[in-house]
């Protein structure tokens, strides 16, 4: 019988104006066990969110690992999985990409290691199209991700010494689907460059050291501006953030949940912008988060793994 236990962090994608592009690892983990069993599988999920979470063959982790079990050209009579979830799920926290690189990760150990993590990245767009959801999942710190062609082009930079996370996590769920939904099919030239700019920007600055950049670099006019109509008070939020000391405010990955990048008083920045959602009628609770810098890592592995299933 063989155990792999691994934990993958939470994400922040999009960072503002980096659209499916730049993603941040946060402090804040899953945790995902697969065991090999004589048959039939059993999923059992734990922490924030569970009952949602599907408990068959529908779950995200198992369909995961199956896709790393075919790609090794492996098979096994059953497995059992385990799922701690810290992590709110639909918040636009990353809990999806932990599923799924978790899955993937704790089956690759199980089978012998034979895939690299950014071959793992590859795979994972079967189920995840967008690469910088799972990028920081993976590899930790700040990642630029972006798919060419049928590749993913993907690099990591280790964001500024000292940088945390100051969130504030509305009490209801928002869909990737409907926050895709509320996108336009075209943007303008002017809007376009405005992106450009400031994704350009927030990279150099992460990779220079620059606080004073992200003020500016974190504006966005792609998707902030449509899928406010989903997230009551998202303006006055992310003003409320840098009023109250945060260096830039931004919504996390699909939102609902609104990221403060910070340096210090990371609590009271967390929660001036849960009053300002108050105030919008929305009840959201405030969190404190070091930036990860690791990404998915093993935990525990017992037994003896079997390359050959």
């Amino acid at each position: 019988m063989v155990r792999v236990r691994v934990q993958v962090p939470a994400t922040t994608a999009n960072l503002g104006p980096g659209f499916d592009c730049l993603s941040l690892a946060l402090g804040l983990y899953n945790e995902v066990t697969i065991e090999s069993v004589e048959g039939g599988l059993e999923v059992v999920v734990e922490g924030t969110g569970s009952p949602s979470i599907p408990k068959d063959e529908r779950n995200m982790v198992y369909r995961a690992a199956r896709l790393v079990m075919a790609r090794l050209g492996v098979s096994v009579g059953g497995f059992k999985i385990r799922v701690l979830c810290r992590i709110p799920p639909a918040r636009g926290l990353g809990s999806s990409a932990t599923a799924i690189v978790g899955g993937m990760l704790a089956a690759n150990v199980l089978y012998g290691q034979e895939l690299t993590r950014h071959e793992i990245l590859e795979l994972a767009g079967q189920l995840e199209p967008h690469p910088d959801n799972l990028a920081p999942a993976l590899f930790g710190g700040f990642t630029v991700a972006v798919r060419t062609g049928d590749s993913v082009d993907c690099v990591c930079l280790k964001p500024p010494p000292g940088l945390r996370v100051a969130a504030a996590v509305p009490r209801y769920e928002l869909s990737t689907d409907d926050a895709r939904a509320v996108l336009p099919a075209t943007v303008s030239h002017a809007d376009a460059v405005f992106n450009v700019g400031r994704t350009a920007l927030l990279v150099a600055g992460m990779a220079a050291d620059k606080d004073k950049l992200f003020k500016a670099a974190m504006k966005d006019r792609l998707h902030h501006p449509y899928r406010a109509v989903l997230v009551p008070g998202l303006e006055e939020v992310l003003d409320a953030a840098t009023e109250a000391g945060a260096l830039g405010a931004c919504l996390s990955g699909a939102g609902p949940t609104v990221v403060a990048l910070c340096r210090e008083n990371e609590q009271t920045i967390a929660e001036a912008m849960c009053r300002a959602f108050r105030e919008n009628r929305i009840e959201a609770d405030p969190l404190v988060l070091d930036v990860d810098r690791s990404g998915a890592t093993l935990v525990e592995e017992t037994g003896e793994s079997d390359a050959s299933g």
